[in-house]
């Protein structure tokens, strides 16, 4: 390896340690594709490889691209997203007044967007042909991730009582208590010293701190960071000079911080394990296999399982995520084709299935009565950090994408393609996903390759992900108060090839 390779991976590899790699989810966490000529053609590359970023798609193209290094950056901007809170949720008339107040917990409403509106993100690849059978190669890439930061206001603002207060335990559920001195609804009663209260017929009922010094209330910013660095190292084998083979370890390292959740620490089995940690990080090893075989000069087909990507816990956040802070990342399949219909036209088709079902933290429902997580004691295993805890409630995706390449010359060659994915959760888990509105379905994409030389070209990939728009209604949690989540994405990225 030469001086200058020897620099450019350390440089790459240098930038991914300090230049975050949160937003380039577009399939719910995963990136649409990687390498710029793939992303393009709207992610496709299970049977078209173009550039050594196809690792991340089906690292069995390695075998056909030679020895070749490939660094690009991209600019990716996930605004607008954020939440919309409707003001229909049912309110009450507060007893001894005429005032008027939400007949439980909700979020304020309005319409809120969320900050850091622009990520740079680096990748890299390097191949190496060994004889004319076998290939090794490196990639490393962003993966994906996910980032949210409200600052206008506490998103979960009105879900704790105020610091101190006093709350009725009822049959149905903690009634806080407010002085209404004169039939005015007043200030929060804070007394100690009051520990039970009769509500009438001789109903006592037991008063305790509803929030003892303000544990659980939210603060601001509100949001969530999450980072997934990928490194993955193929070996690929022709079976013959049309088919070839290949496995390669996956290494993940993950970064995680939230802020503003304080309320929900009422809701976890380890309260001090659920917000604002700082960030905690997590290492992981998977395992990614491939096929890919020129079936005749025309139809090329491809074939990918990356295995789940088993990662360390989050310590510091085993209070929030299902079973003590784990999470690991999903399995990936992709199947695909290339077509060439002219000698200087190719078309390609990819379907890939993520299978975040597989992933407790993120598949689980939190459609459900959280009021026993309340209680002391030893509380249900669907509570926040449990065994089986709430998580977010997202289905595995299947995306369908598209894509064609246009030689137009020895020197340009012109790419597109579109993609669409499936739901990502249902209306009902809307709640907890203004923490990551995953809500993107539609891709659009255009590029360009320009061959400078024989040994170095230039890639540009522009992309479009037009705003989609969740809308849904957590009985449990929220009563009948309605909203809605959203996004909207764009993202430019430039790349340069060498080859050896």
């Amino acid at each position: 390896m030469n001086t200058t390779l020897r620099r450019a991976i350390s440089m790459t590899l240098a930038a991914a340690v300090v230049i975050p790699l949160t937003a380039s989810a577009t399939n719910g966490m995963f990136s649409y594709g990687w390498g710029t000529q793939s992303k393009a053609m709207a992610g496709v590359a299970a049977a078209m490889p173009q550039d050594t970023l196809v690792t991340a798609t089906n690292p069995a193209g390695m075998a056909f691209l030679g020895d070749r290094l490939d660094l690009s950056v991209s600019f990716f901007s996930p605004s607008k997203r954020g939440y919309k809170a409707n003001p229909d949720f049912q309110t009450m008339t507060y007893p001894g007044t005429s005032t008027q107040v939400p007949a439980g917990f909700v979020v304020t409403p309005g319409d809120y967007e969320s900050e850091l509106d622009w990520f740079l993100i680096p990748s890299f690849g390097y191949n190496r042909v060994l004889n004319d059978r076998m290939t090794v190669g490196i990639s490393m890439f962003g993966n994906g991730g996910m980032s949210t930061k409200y600052k206008d206001r506490a998103v979960w603002e009105n879900f704790a009582y105020a610091p101190d207060q006093r709350v009725a335990i009822t049959s149905q559920g903690g009634f806080p208590l407010y002085d209404t001195t004169g039939g005015v609804l007043g200030a929060p009663i804070t007394d100690p010293s009051i520990t039970q209260i009769d509500l009438g017929n001789g109903n006592v009922v037991p008063v305790v701190n509803g929030n003892p010094n303000g544990i659980f209330k939210a603060t601001s910013p509100t949001g969530i960071n999450l980072e997934q660095l990928f490194i993955e190292v193929p070996l690929t084998y022709k079976l013959n000079p049309n088919h070839a083979v290949a496995i390669a370890p996956v290494f993940a390292y993950q970064r995680f911080k939230a802020e503003g959740l304080q309320p929900f620490r009422q809701l976890s089995v380890a309260p001090d394990k659920v917000t604002n940690n700082g960030t905690d990080t997590s290492y992981g090893f998977g395992v990614q296999f491939g096929w890919m075989g020129r079936i005749n000069e025309r139809l090329t087909l491809g074939a990918s399982y990356r295995t789940r990507v088993w990662m360390t816990e989050f310590d510091d956040y085993k209070g929030l995520f299902a079973e003590e802070g784990d999470l690991d990342i999903a399995p990936l399949l992709t199947l695909g084709l290339s077509y060439k219909a002219a000698p200087n036209l190719t078309l390609a088709l990819d379907w890939q299935r993520i299978f975040y079902g597989d992933i407790k933290s993120i598949s689980n429902t939190n459609a459900i009565d959280p009021s026993a997580c309340g209680t002391t004691g030893i509380k249900p295993d669907y509570c926040l950090g449990g065994s089986n805890g709430m998580g977010f409630g997202w289905d595995s995706m299947n995306i369908i994408k598209f894509g064609a390449r246009w030689d137009y010359s020895p020197q340009w060659s012109f790419m597109g393609g579109i993609s669409y994915a499936s739901d990502f959760a249902p209306s009902d888990q809307a709640l907890f996903n203004v923490l990551a509105p995953a809500t993107i379905k539609w891709h659009f994409t255009l590029g360009a390759t320009y061959r400078h030389s024989k040994a170095d070209e230039f890639s540009i990939s522009l992309a479009y992900m037009p705003k989609e728009e969740v809308e849904g209604q957590n009985s449990n949690i929220t009563g009948s108060q309605t909203g809605s989540i959203y996004m909207e994405q764009k993202e430019i990225e430039i790349g340069w090839t060498h080859r050896f």
